[in-house]
């Protein structure tokens, strides 16, 4: 089908009326506006009224100047280091933004299609969506079927089917965690897995789901936990000091008046006498309160957060704010994204077992050499992925590409030179199996559910190569085994026969079977196990269903006793804050989680007093990270969860926030 698209005049009056779909950035920070905000700190206001003071003694020469010329210069100090620390910081993310080139689509404009900026898009437009695109704006799916991933959104790495809606199809008003399973709706931030279709745009730039959450993070953001506790001395020194000082300058004046034998009596000296005791007075309760003051805190803390700030780099920590590797020590508990933070973040094969439940290590599959060459061929010439000239693995489904890593870029190049698909037939949802057949060997390779397979084969291929009957049962509870883990698993086969529509040949033998999923990272349990031993109290929460978020946290060595909760954003929603409060220590799963769950559990954790970290990378992640004491964004995240965190981890690897909650207790005792 072919659209004409917009045209010139329409794309104007379209951006007019609905606006841009530029979703804006925060404003670089000044070195002035660093600088005039060190001066809000508490303990400098009271450097500053010390200064003030003394000044006022100098000119009666009750001081010297040097005292208050001191004090000036280490808050002027204080206040350079703050803002150049600052202005690094956010320079660094910058830098950062700045090196990932501006995302592009494919759009039907003037009857022709045309590549343009994401910035670009306007309500009105027709935009190609292909494998492997992101998706520019909200809008309707009016032409093809897609498949696309919505993680960066909802922290869900499964697959979306989205077919064509008819005409009149609108976005709801409302966006809701339902929204992404709507058969025809598509939001800005989505990947395509599979497939190719025309998308309708209906919201742009602030209107569009991204927009509103980047909108969300506008809010102010809480004080840190040692800004709180200076606060807290400060207020402490001015009482007391203020306090201890006026009852020091009146029991020194008790003493003149004593001295002169009374009040009468002291009266009597004269107007030059009292002004003289008073001013003495006033001078000693100054030099107590100038005593109490400690003048190199605030310079000691600049310098000791502009030089860790530095060396956090080293370990692939962006510090963004510094009040974030103040904080970052200082954690009660951490509310860390599933997806690409504990786990990688894409499928991969992790496992392979044959029919009669033996598993090797995947490493050692080579060593089986017949095993190992069938499965590269029921993998490399049946698939719809590719590499590209790059090395990179396009086109097809998330379990397509995730075999094709498997196998390899040379393996498939050794396989298109020797082999040629005659016939083939893709998977799809009713055979739930894809074939092909290739003639020089005179073979039909298959790849799909394992129930299919089992329907049919009587026979399997031991890793010796021995060609065996089938024990179901056995089989069954090693599949079963598997699932439990949250494994998604393909079965493999092959028959002798010429290719079959729609149907598995009767004589066909299965040779294996691939366990797949998006797997913990190693370094992550050795990080979370750590971090528990720091007495922080880790909590995952993602967008999966429960069984398998409840797989990846026994996996991660999150859920390992009955009292731990794993519960769904249902369940919690039917609670009460109070009631949710109450379980909180003992929460260690969230799963179906929508954003707004995500923002009320930071919420009620700092209303019980707890110094709140949040993790993640993708837009869904975003008010969260803002809202929390301590946001820890993924470098390889969307630029909305960049912005909302006061870290930036650069290597995506839950390991370097245990590295920064590490550096950052150490900086604390320094302090």
């Amino acid at each position: 089908m072919h659209f004409n698209g917009l045209s010139d005049k329409d794309v104007a009056q379209s951006r007019e009326k609905y606006g841009s779909n530029l979703i804006p950035d925060s404003e670089p920070t000044t070195f002035w506006a660093e600088f005039k905000e060190t001066f809000g700190d508490p303990m400098i206001r009271i450097l500053l009224a010390i200064a003030t003071l003394m000044i006022v003694m100098w000119i009666f020469n009750y001081a010297d100047i040097y005292e208050p010329v001191g004090t000036i210069v280490a808050v002027l100090i204080v206040a350079f280091v703050s803002a150049k620390t600052g202005v690094a910081s956010d320079t660094k993310y910058r830098e950062l933004k700045d090196s990932t080139k501006k995302d592009q689509c494919k759009v039907y404009r003037n009857g022709v299609v045309t590549v343009i900026d994401v910035d670009d898009v306007v309500v009105g437009d027709k935009v190609l969506l292909q494998s492997g695109d992101k998706v520019p704006a909200d809008g309707i799916l009016v032409h093809g079927i897609l498949k696309v991933d919505n993680s960066a959104l909802n922290g869900e790495a499964e697959e979306c089917s989205k077919t064509a809606a008819g005409e009149g199809v609108r976005l709801a008003e409302e966006i809701t965690g339902d929204a992404f399973v709507d058969p025809h709706s598509l939001f800005r931030g989505a990947v395509l897995f599979d497939g190719e279709g025309v998308m309708d745009v209906q919201k742009v730039g602030l209107s569009t789901m991204m927009g509103r959450m980047a909108e969300e993070m506008q809010s102010d953001e809480p004080d840190s936990p040692l800004k709180v506790k200076l606060s807290k001395l400060a207020g402490m020194i001015s009482k007391f000091g203020y306090i201890g000082a006026t009852v020091i300058a009146v029991m020194y004046l008790g003493y003149f008046v004593l001295s002169a034998g009374g009040f009468g009596p002291y009266l009597d000296l004269g107007l030059a006498e009292i002004v003289k005791d008073v001013v003495e007075a006033v001078s000693l309760a100054i030099v107590i309160i100038v005593c109490a003051v400690p003048e190199g805190l605030p310079l000691m803390i600049s310098l000791v957060l502009m030089q860790n700030t530095s060396k956090m780099l080293d370990h692939n920590v962006l510090v963004r704010k510094a009040e974030g590797i103040e904080t970052a020590g200082s954690l009660n508990i951490l509310f860390s994204d599933k997806t690409g933070t504990i786990t990688k973040g894409r499928l991969e094969v992790v496992e392979f077992f044959t029919a009669d439940g033996v598993s090797i290590p995947l490493e050692e599959l080579p060593q089986h050499g017949q095993i190992k060459g069938l499965l590269d061929l029921a993998i490399g010439k049946n698939t719809q992925s590719m590499f590209d000239a790059e090395g990179r693995v396009i086109g097809g489904n998330a379990t397509d590409q995730a075999l094709l890593k498997f196998i390899g870029a040379d393996t498939m190049q050794k396989l298109e030179g020797a082999y040629t698909v005659s016939r083939s037939q893709s998977f799809n949802s009713t055979n739930k199996f894809s074939q092909a057949y290739l003639s020089e060997l005179g073979k039909t390779f298959y790849k799909g559910a394992p129930e299919r397979f089992l329907a049919v084969s009587q026979t399997y291929l031991t890793l010796s190569g021995e060609e065996r009957t089938i024990n179901p049962e056995q089989l069954s509870a090693k599949i079963d085994e598997l699932a439990g883990r949250s494994m998604r698993i393909l079965a493999f086969g092959y028959s002798n026969q010429e290719l079959t529509e729609n149907q598995i040949n009767p004589d066909m033998t299965i040779v294996g079977f691939f366990g797949i999923r998006d797997d913990v990272r190693p370094e992550a349990r050795e990080a979370i196990a750590a971090v528990q031993n720091a007495g922080i109290q880790v909590v995952m929460i993602t967008g999966d269903r429960l069984e398998t978020a409840v797989a990846i946290a026994k996996d991660a060595n999150l859920l390992k006793t009955d009292d731990d909760i794993a519960l769904t954003s249902g369940q919690l929603s039917k609670m009460s804050d109070e009631e949710v409060k109450n379980i909180i220590p003992r929460i260690r799963v969230i799963a179906r989680a929508l954003p707004t769950d995500k923002s009320r559990m930071v919420r009620l954790c700092q209303e019980m007093n707890l110094v709140v970290g949040m993790t993640g990378d993708g837009v869904n992640d975003s008010p969260a990270l803002k809202r929390a004491d301590v946001g820890f964004a993924m470098g390889s995240g969307t630029e909305a969860a960049k912005e909302a965190g006061k870290i930036v981890i650069l290597d995506d690897n839950f390991k370097s926030i245990k590295d920064a909650i590490w550096y950052r207790r150490t900086i604390y005792h320094n302090i």
